[in-house]
């Protein structure tokens, strides 16, 4: 039995295809990965956690991006749209069309059944090599619950958990804090298993 060749796609013919598409997709090492549309829960999480990023950077240098630019891992070759990402004062662009970013300071991931293993395992293990990377935060969208990894140090991060929604998270990098109320403000809980 032979396996089905896989037709190997250049990082130039995938950025050509996602300026026709309809829809985002993942590129990496040749292959192309659709992103599932997310729930409206995710949805609502994505914009809570943008507003108030974009709320506390008023005036400051930093800019927010939600879901909508792309991202270039250039260590991995990664390209991934992070459902939010803020960017300090000197953006950088892989290209003149100023839609895919490189250099993030903070990464936020909202988790679903279906990427929650990848966001937090291999998609981070792409993210860890991006060397302006200081925050990431993945966000779990059933329970209040969000793990921040911090960059210590070239191979050293601290992981802090939050799962009370009296909790804040400091972000030292962008000068902000992220109160767990806001992440979650207006989300409608699943009902606990009877």
């Amino acid at each position: 039995m032979s396996a089905n060749p896989t037709t190997f796609i250049s990082p130039e013919e995938y950025l050509e295809r996602e300026l026709q598409s309809e829809e985002k997709n993942e590129y990496f090492n040749g292959e192309i990965f659709a992103i599932a549309r997310p729930s409206p829960r995710h949805t609502w999480i994505v914009t809570n956690v943008a507003g108030e990023f974009r709320q506390q950077l008023k005036g400051k240098p930093c800019r927010v991006s939600s879901s909508e630019l792309r991202l270039r891992v250039t260590p991995t070759g990664l390209y991934t749209y992070p459902d939010v990402m803020v960017v300090g004062a000197d953006v950088e662009y892989a290209s003149d069309q100023k839609d895919t970013v490189l250099n993030p300071v903070v990464i936020v991931e909202v988790l679903s059944k279906s990427t929650q293993d990848y966001d937090r395992g291999q998609k981070f293990q792409h993210y860890r090599t991006l060397p302006s990377l200081i925050d990431y935060l993945t966000v779990a969208q059933d329970v209040p619950h969000v793990l921040h990894w911090t960059r210590q140090s070239e191979n050293r991060g601290l992981l802090v958990e939050y799962s009370d929604l009296g909790q804040s998270i400091p972000l030292a990098s962008i000068s902000c804090v992220l109160p767990l109320t806001e992440v979650y403000d207006k989300i409608e809980w699943p009902a606990p298993p009877a």
